[in-house]
């Protein structure tokens, strides 16, 4: 039998991944203080929403990254539930990673043609995840 593992990382990463944006976000503007533009954990939501450049799409990145993490699981247990081949599950809990490692890159990277590939990249490992198991 093999190892449930690897699936378990993968929720892990992708549970982490917005955490990791929002510190991509904000680092540098500790310390600074507020008035001069420095992070505000009064208002981070107003702070962030005044971002611009690699802040701002960070912020963005948060939110798709949250967003994208209820059908990934969804899926992911759906596969298991169904009996689905572990190591299928695995090799597309991995892809899912990649894909969604390679968007934030490209939504940082302000690349955004790259970005919508990986997205739909990412989306359609999700749907190969819940059909595994039928």
């Amino acid at each position: 039998m093999q190892s449930p593992v690897v699936t378990l990382c993968c929720v892990l990463v992708a549970a982490l991944m917005p955490i990791v944006c929002a510190g991509i976000a904000k680092w540098g503007a500790f310390g600074q203080a507020r008035g001069q533009g420095g992070f505000d954990n009064h208002d981070p939501r107003d702070w962030l929403s005044k971002q611009q450049g690699y802040r701002k799409r960070a912020n963005a990145a948060q939110a798709n990254c949250f967003e994208a993490l209820p059908f990934f699981i969804g899926a992911l247990l759906l596969a298991l539930h169904l009996q689905a081949p572990l190591t299928t599950v695995n090799g597309w809990a991995l892809c899912f990673i990649g894909f969604r490692a390679l968007y934030v890159f490209f939504y940082l990277t302000d690349q955004a043609t790259l970005r919508t590939v990986a997205w739909v990249a990412g989306l359609a490992v999700n749907v190969a995840l819940l059909f595994a198991g039928v």
